[in-house]
């Protein structure tokens, strides 16, 4: 008797342990199937319309998420600075950064790189504007007028426009009527030399040439008076964490879904003026840090 209570007891205590095994087992699978994803976010310096930025770099967002298998968000920033922040604290983990931008970002996180770029990047260009009937026909002329940049971490914007001024005999500082303005953003520019706001101005070529294509800008009010030489400028820099957060291969991954675009997606055509992007490295934006340092915008 005594040896049949203590089997039954012992099966139970066995179906007891296993009951409390499976459970947990449960419980284990449950928080599997709960746990939440990790992010892979992207960003972008906010220098034209926050609603055609917002449009194309979510389509950038869903083309990046079909090709690799990440869950990939569009995460907005109010500005340049803030845009380098959230890449330096990890936050970002893929920036459309300018020249400039890529060059601080990559300085606060040595190892992450510029990885992609469209192909005008590699010979890109700002425009100087004017209203029609100013008289300003080249940059000597600027002397005496007002004038306004985009944002004052822009490459095309204000960095390399800063630099061509220079080497035409220009300092922003003294020789306009009054100091120089920081618009902001380069649509923000076209409209303020369009109203008559500021006499003249300088931004990024393709956002002008979007403008006009579109309509945005009425051409018979303000024109280009000047286009710069080629320098390199945007490209995508990607962090140095991703492999950590997201699995090792994950930079390949996404460098190829960049450089598998065709133009497919009509949304990404528009913002970026593009139908693919091409390959560039760290080297290629030697020359916008050389410049930052000597016109001491970065040290």
């Amino acid at each position: 008797m005594k040896k049949w209570l203590t089997l039954v007891i012992t099966a139970l205590m066995v179906f007891s342990l296993a009951a409390c095994g499976q459970e947990k087992e449960k419980e284990t699978d449950e928080k599997k199937d709960t746990k939440t994803e990790e992010v892979f976010k992207i960003g972008a310096i906010p220098d034209q319309n926050a609603a055609d930025l917002q449009k194309g770099m979510d389509g950038v967002a869903k083309y990046i998420s079909e090709k690799t298998g990440l869950k990939v968000e569009f995460v907005p920033s109010v500005d340049y600075a803030a845009l380098v922040t959230g890449f330096q604290r990890g936050e970002i983990h893929m920036a459309w950064f300018g020249g400039l931008t890529s060059v601080q970002a990559r300085n606060l996180v040595p190892d992450a790189e510029s990885i992609v770029q469209r192909p005008r990047d590699a010979e890109f260009q700002s425009v100087f504007i004017t209203q029609a009937d100013s008289g300003i026909k080249s940059l000597e002329d600027l002397k005496g007028k007002s004038f306004t940049f985009g944002s004052e971490s822009s490459t095309s914007g204000h960095l390399m426009p800063r630099y061509f001024l220079s080497e035409a005999g220009i300092d922003p500082n003294k020789d306009f009527n009054g100091k120089p303005n920081f618009s902001g953003s380069h649509d923000t520019t076209y409209k303020l030399v369009e109203s008559g706001s500021f006499q003249a101005g300088a931004l990024n070529i393709s956002v002008w040439e979007a403008a006009v294509k579109e309509g945005k800008v009425d051409t018979n009010k303000v024109k280009v008076f000047y286009t710069t030489p080629d320098y390199y400028d945007y490209n995508w820099t990607i962090n140095s964490n991703v492999e950590d957060v997201f699995g090792k291969g994950t930079k390949d991954k996404v460098k190829d879904a960049l450089l598998s675009f065709n133009g497919e997606q009509q949304e990404i055509v528009d913002l970026f003026q593009t139908d693919k992007f091409i390959e560039t490295n760290n080297k290629n934006y030697g020359k916008i840090e050389q410049v930052a340092k000597e016109l001491k915008i970065i040290k």
